[in-house]
């Protein structure tokens, strides 16, 4: 990222192996279903309470909407860690929280904010750049939480 936020504090392995079992079933089911690998590993910029949730229970699509739903209704991610940036919140000490996560983007199309799940025969909505939509929770694993400031 470009400007005054360069210091990383800390990065963190986030070791769940309950929602990471899950997501890698969902992971090899992607791969029997659309024969090639579609994971990828996506920004999603967070307060700190939020983070804290997260490493506890993995993204979480009932918090939809916190932010705007301008590619339907589910957790987004960007390629982008500066467009991730701007949805952190400094706690008391000006540091920040960013994951990175492992995320299966499957299918895509084009999303919008009518959309309260994946269409029929996708698994994901995009802005057709940098940000997607996932609507399964097992959809995604947080592997790392950066801190920084």
């Amino acid at each position: 990222m470009k400007g005054k936020y360069t210091e990383i504090i800390r990065i963190e392995r986030i070791q769940n192996e309950r929602w990471y079992r899950q997501y890698i079933a969902h992971y090899e089911d992607f791969l029997r279903r659309l024969n090639e690998d579609t994971e990828k590993r996506l920004y999603h910029g967070c307060p700190e309470q939020a983070a804290s949730l997260i490493m506890e229970d993995c993204f979480n699509r009932s918090f939809a909407g916190v932010n705007g739903t301008v590619y339907g209704f589910g957790v987004y991610f960007s390629s982008n860690a500066s467009y991730s940036h701007g949805y952190t919140r400094p706690n008391a000490n000006g540091e920040r929280c960013m994951f990175m996560a492992r995320v299966l983007v499957g299918k895509t199309t084009k999303g919008n904010s009518s959309m309260k799940t994946r269409p029929l025969g996708f698994d994901s909505t995009t802005d057709e750049k940098h940000i997607f939509v996932t609507y399964h929770d097992a959809q995604a694993f947080a592997e790392y939480l950066i801190t920084y400031k």
